[in-house]
């Protein structure tokens, strides 16, 4: 900076396998977005897409909540269903990247992830997920900031945490 200060960037690697559970405020409030969603249910063998979003506030579900980013995604077997605040989903071998910002978590992220498996279901503020994965990417929001690298790292903030080679334990303190 003019100024002589140095702005830094973190960024997280993390390689997981097992299960996940989280509850949290942001899942709350995307309640609100998808609580009268239509039920709607597909598969795909090998697909591939890219896109971007920006959604202001509009009364219809999927666009309550303010959010925009850009993203990209393909791998090899997907399934989704979902109905209401609830929503399942199941992938095969895959690789996305993204960037996005959102009002419901006041929070901006950029990611990277190559996937072996994954299944994962939630219901609200409640998702759990379990599979094999390698992630790379950064977080930071009003509510706190996480760093990791190859699986190792911390999270501060809303979310405490520690992780060593991917294994670890987080709370949500509120």
């Amino acid at each position: 900076m003019a100024d002589g200060r140095e702005l830094k960037a973190e960024a997280h690697a993390v390689l997981r396998g097992g299960a996940d559970v989280s509850v949290g405020l942001p899942g709350t409030l995307e309640m609100i977005d998808t609580f009268d969603r239509p039920g709607k249910a597909f598969a795909a063998g090998i697909y591939a897409g890219s896109g971007t979003f920006a959604e202001a506030v509009d009364d219809k579900p999927g666009k309550r909540i303010p959010k925009a980013g850009v993203y990209a995604a393909a791998g090899v077997g997907y399934a989704r269903a979902e109905w209401s605040i609830f929503d399942a989903e199941a992938k095969g071998p895959n690789a996305s990247a993204g960037v996005g910002a959102s009002a419901a978590s006041l929070s901006a992220k950029a990611f990277a992830k190559a996937e072996l498996a994954s299944a994962s279901a939630s219901a609200g503020p409640l998702k759990a997920t379990v599979g094999l994965a390698a992630d790379t990417g950064a977080g930071i929001g009003l509510t706190g900031v996480e760093a990791k690298v190859l699986g190792t790292g911390f999270s501060c903030g809303r979310k405490m945490g520690v992780s060593l080679f991917g294994t670890g334990f987080e709370f949500n303190l509120w």
